[in-house]
């Protein structure tokens, strides 16, 4: 289901780019198959799916390896095979294990207005403990068309206020297009272009997560870190709405509430 060749040849360029180490795959699966992956997704309106629903993310999720068809069990299997998990351990220069829990990834999908504020990820597992290393989003909305907007962007890291620094990058979710991405060098990702499709149209795709032995690495973070946005950054509500998210457990009754 993966074309080994195409993934290790554009994983010889992943390393030494800006803003942070990554790739990006067009045509990662046979188109055959990309689209019975994307005919595979439950509706938007599917009582399965996890909503992320806050000033900071407007997505559903669902990582439930029961719940999946056919087609889309295979293609998790595929890319938490021996062979997947070997590219990567190449390419990065460090062992990679598969995280079969799924955490975080799966299935997801953003509606018209759907957002995702730039973002860095948790950094431990919050069960195996080991370091999340490498993100592979697939998209796979063969109705989704540039001007609809929802590009991947990634920033540069400022030192000086430990936020998103300029935008660098901008990736259009193209169908049946794959992005790998180091996480671990304050790698700030987030949608950046307004999401506005006509209704009906959806940002679909599939994500997985890598990890690998944190080593020296001295972060800890469990949760995601969110950025505002420049129209929310003297916004005191969003500030603690970020808090909150990145500390649940310091503030738990007032989570319960997002």
């Amino acid at each position: 289901m993966i074309d080994e060749f195409k993934i290790a040849i554009a994983l010889k360029n992943f390393k030494g780019v800006v803003p942070f180490d990554h790739c990006v795959i067009d045509g990662f699966f046979e188109d055959t198959v990309a689209r019975q992956l994307e005919a595979e997704f439950p509706d938007y309106d599917d009582p399965r799916w996890f909503h992320y629903q806050n000033p900071l993310e407007d997505k559903k999720a669902l990582n439930v390896w029961s719940e999946f068809p056919t087609n889309t069990l295979e293609a998790f299997r595929a890319l938490n095979s021996e062979k997947m998990i070997k590219l990567l351990t190449t390419a990065v220069g460090a062992q990679i294990y598969a995280d079969l829990d799924l955490h975080g990834g799966g299935w997801h999908i953003h509606k018209r207005g759907g957002k995702l504020n730039p973002h860095l990820d948790y950094e431990i597992h919050p069960k195996l403990r080991l370091l999340r290393k490498i993100n592979l989003i697939i998209y796979l909305s063969s109705k989704l068309e540039g001007v609809h907007g929802g590009d991947l962007g990634l920033w540069d890291h400022s030192e000086k206020t430990n936020q998103p620094g300029p935008l660098r990058r901008s990736i259009q979710p193209k169908f049946n297009r794959a992005v790998i991405f180091d996480t671990t060098q304050k790698s700030w990702h987030g949608i950046c272009a307004q999401l506005m499709p006509p209704e009906g149209i959806f940002r679909k795709s599939l994500a997985v997560y890598y990890l690998t032995d944190p080593g020296d690495y001295t972060g800890d973070r469990e949760r995601a870190l969110y950025a505002p946005t420049e129209n929310q950054k003297n916004d005191k509500l969003i500030l603690d709405l970020i808090e909150r998210r990145a500390h649940p457990t310091d503030y738990s009754s007032a989570y319960k509430t997002y």
